[in-house]
């Protein structure tokens, strides 16, 4: 059998039926030179099954390991891989039939050693998930460092793609999770490989199905952004600060209030305009009343847990937790 241009490296843990929907997205893919690497990090609930239903539509492996995180199952699956590329995307993303055509033309166009793109909502995800994949890739929320703009972007790795000899020169990732791609990111930029966006390479992104579920994930990546910080000094900006601001100065609403009301109102005032602009922007963009009204909560929740995350790991001696590196 032929060596694959790409080998795509999806770590799964619990998430049969969200695989499957990956999978099925990967058979209709224009561009089918690739292969399928299936890690399931020590799953309860696996996706043998899924595999099997695939293994006769798709050049795909199984492989099944102690749990680890999802850092260390993606080397794993490097370690495993055969092709020229690898391509690593989160079990809970859909992937447009162009995805690998529109890597294949912007490589050829502009050759790149590392690679990510944008991800969007779908209208066939529940209002709250388009809501999340509002908030999680606007401007308004992010400063679009997560796929606005090529300047200065740190591909993620529900979206990456990297070169072999990238991984060899890397060994991949060191942290087991949280904030793991961008670490990943950072050195590779620092070793001057080529790193860009591909805006067209870019995948429907499932989100949480709860607010509380969302809140424990972006509490998650305030807690990475530290941890990458205090890996590669400099890497934390005014940016990444924002969602601490945002909930000091939240928490500290009631206190201003009785303390100055013409302070507190101006301050209420300020928050109103900022989320009365998030549903402005979300309902021109998607177009339905439900989601921007659910953009609005998803907002505050995603800059309150960033935040939460953030400030709380910023405090810590050794924020890490049971993350490791």
């Amino acid at each position: 059998m032929s060596v694959p241009k790409y080998s795509i490296v999806i770590p799964v843990f619990n998430r049969p039926q969200e695989v499957e929907e990956l999978l099925e997205s990967l058979t209709v893919q224009t561009f089918s030179d690739f292969e399928v690497l299936l890690v399931e990090d020590g799953s309860t609930k696996t996706s043998r099954d899924v595999y099997e239903k695939f293994s006769s539509r798709l050049r795909i492996q199984y492989f099944f390991k102690q749990n680890s995180g999802p850092g260390p199952s993606r080397n794993f699956g490097f370690e495993h891989a055969t092709g020229e590329y690898f391509i690593v995307f989160d079990s809970d993303c859909v992937i447009p039939p162009g995805y690998l055509s529109a890597v294949e033309q912007q490589l050829a166009i502009r050759p790149l050693d590392m690679w990510g793109g944008p991800d969007r909502g779908r209208s066939d995800f529940t209002p709250l998930q388009q809501a999340m994949g509002y908030t999680m890739s606007s401007v308004m929320t992010t400063g679009g460092i997560r796929g606005g703009s090529d300047r200065g972007f740190q591909p993620r790795s529900f979206n990456m793609g990297l070169g072999r000899r990238v991984y060899e020169a890397t060994q991949g990732f060191r942290f087991d999770r949280y904030a793991e791609d961008i670490e990943l990111s950072l050195r590779v930029m620092k070793l001057g490989f080529r790193v860009g966006l591909i805006e067209n390479a870019f995948v429907y992104h499932k989100r949480r199905a709860t607010l509380g579920d969302f809140f424990r994930q972006v509490s998650n990546f305030g807690k990475g952004r530290v941890m990458v910080g205090r890996a590669h000094p400099g890497a934390i900006k005014v940016t990444h600060w924002f969602p601490a601001f945002f909930l000091a100065g939240l928490v500290s609403l009631p206190l201003l209030a009785l303390l100055s009301p013409p302070v507190g109102t101006a301050v209420a005032a300020g928050y109103l305009v900022y989320l009365i602009a998030i549903f402005v922007e979300s309902f021109r963009e998607l177009g339905g009343f439900k989601v921007a009204a659910l953009s609005v909560p998803c907002a505050i929740v995603q800059l309150t847990g960033y935040g939460y995350g953030f400030v709380k790991a910023f405090f810590l001696a050794d924020p890490r937790g049971t993350s490791g590196m």
